[in-house]
């Protein structure tokens, strides 16, 4: 998986055909797209840069407002890991090597369909990086989606990230 996709609750199928358009149309032929049995959560898996993907998603919203209405958010993630501590604190050591060490995070967790501690979680990633915490507007982004017994992991800007209402309220300000 290299997007988790959220929509309205029980818009799941229409999403999911939105998604696969729009994936088409950016020139993949096959992507695959699940429903994940949480719902209004989706995962798809492309061949695409999921990081071009999303930006040209906020480019052809400018150019046509309505081109997506269902797909609320879409996430890119980089690595898939179990749902455990130790392998999610792991991986993100390993994708923080695009941070600089004078560049602010935050670290964000989202968990669905988990017992694990969101505080532990932070805590322990949190000690293994020197930079700066800036909860308001940092550099970087330490995003974990916890979604049962998988976890998607990125480390992103918040210009990475697609959310359809904030890039209507950008259209319209």
């Amino acid at each position: 998986m290299n997007f988790i996709i959220t929509c309205a609750r029980n818009l799941e199928p229409e999403t999911s055909a939105e998604l696969r358009k729009i994936l088409v149309l950016f020139g993949d032929e096959n992507p695959e797209i699940h429903e994940t049995g949480m719902s209004g959560i989706l995962i798809a898996r492309t061949v695409l840069d999921s990081f071009v993907v999303i930006k040209k998603i906020k480019e052809k919203i400018t150019e046509e407002p309505w081109f997506i209405r269902y797909c609320l958010r879409i996430i890119p993630i980089q690595k898939i890991v179990n749902s455990n501590l130790k392998d999610i604190s792991n991986q993100i050591s390993s994708l923080m090597n695009k941070v600089n060490e004078k560049e602010t995070f935050r670290i964000t967790v989202e968990k669905r369909n988990s017992n694990l501690s969101t505080k532990e979680i932070i805590s322990t990633i949190a000690k293994n990086i020197q930079n700066k915490v800036v909860l308001e507007k940092p550099d970087w982004i330490i995003l974990i989606e916890i979604l049962g017994d998988t976890t998607g992991l990125s480390v992103l800007t918040k210009n990475d990230l697609f959310s359809l209402e904030l890039s209507k309220r950008e259209l319209f300000e």
